[in-house]
């Protein structure tokens, strides 16, 4: 059996409310893949993914962590492709020829419940899950974990592994070279990577409630409203806007700058994150969207 080893990452940005994903084009594949690269000479593995997304891409990235890795044999029968998946939270950015910033609920509109549990799921996705369950009280249980009324944000890679098993998206059609022949959802990707992309929502979100990933995702200084927009477009759900000030006030997360937005009608304050509350606190997240 051939045994292919790849680096891939997965980075995020945040643009008006969007969540994006950076995706990298091949003349030689219908799909959009994560930025990859190979064993290189490269003195640690990070370096080469780095490197990577500055060669495919254009974007330099500061800081990168180890996500996953990926490696399941059964989904291919001819080969094992191995990837070392990691991480990175970026602005957006002007991005070479060939790269492209991916809207991440394109590739999983599942997850996006900001206006309420999402009409795909009630109408065509939770019915075909029932049906693909059959009598297995295991497969049943599964599907009302992930898709029941109790939305858990942080539960990304299971529905995306739910919609693969019930042969509900491009990919699995893809890995058993079968021509499609039910209903499909999401844009797809080459490979596993929008499975590496749901686990990177997944973690990403889960990490809302104790780390400041937030504020690598936006400018020096903001409004609170583009601070909670932000925060909803990773989560997938809306947020109480009072309820979320005075949570963001109480952990001492930001700072205000003196100035003013220079656009709206009315212009908001802005903001700035104190990495001083690193000091401060252990637990330096933006709540618990998910409740």
């Amino acid at each position: 059996m051939d045994l292919e080893l790849r680096l891939d990452a997965v980075i995020i940005a945040v643009t008006d409310g969007a969540p994006r994903v950076l995706g990298v084009s091949n003349p030689e594949r219908a799909r959009w893949s994560l930025p990859s690269a190979t064993l290189s000479d490269e003195a640690t593995l990070d370096l080469a993914v780095r490197a990577a997304i500055e060669e495919q891409a254009g974007l330099e990235v500061s800081y990168v962590e180890q996500l996953y890795t990926f490696g399941d044999v059964a989904r291919r029968q001819d080969r094992r492709t191995v990837s070392i998946a990691y991480l990175a939270l970026v602005q957006e950015t002007e991005l070479l020829v060939g790269a492209e910033w991916l809207g991440y609920y394109d590739l999983l509109p599942w997850e996006d419940h900001r206006s309420g549990t999402h009409p795909l799921i009630e109408s065509t996705i939770e019915p075909l899950l029932i049906a693909w369950a059959g009598q297995s009280e295991e497969r049943l249980a599964r599907v009302s974990v992930a898709f029941g009324d109790a939305f858990d944000g942080v539960r990304v890679l299971d529905r995306y592994e739910l919609m693969y098993e019930a042969n509900l998206v491009d990919e699995w059609w893809a890995d058993q070279r079968l021509e499609v022949t039910s209903p499909v959802f999401g844009e797809s990707m080459h490979l596993d990577g929008r499975r590496i992309a749901a686990t990177a929502l997944g973690r990403i979100r889960g990490k809302l409630s104790y780390r400041p990933v937030v504020f690598d995702l936006l400018p020096e200084s903001f409004t609170l409203l583009e601070l909670q927009r932000c925060v909803e477009a990773l989560a997938g759900v809306q947020l109480h806007k009072q309820n979320f000030r005075r949570l963001i006030e109480r952990a001492g997360l930001v700072e205000g700058t003196g100035e003013r937005a220079a656009h709206g009608g009315r212009p908001a304050e802005l903001f700035r994150y104190r990495p001083e509350v690193q000091l401060e606190r252990s637990r330096l997240g933006v709540g618990q969207p998910y409740r």
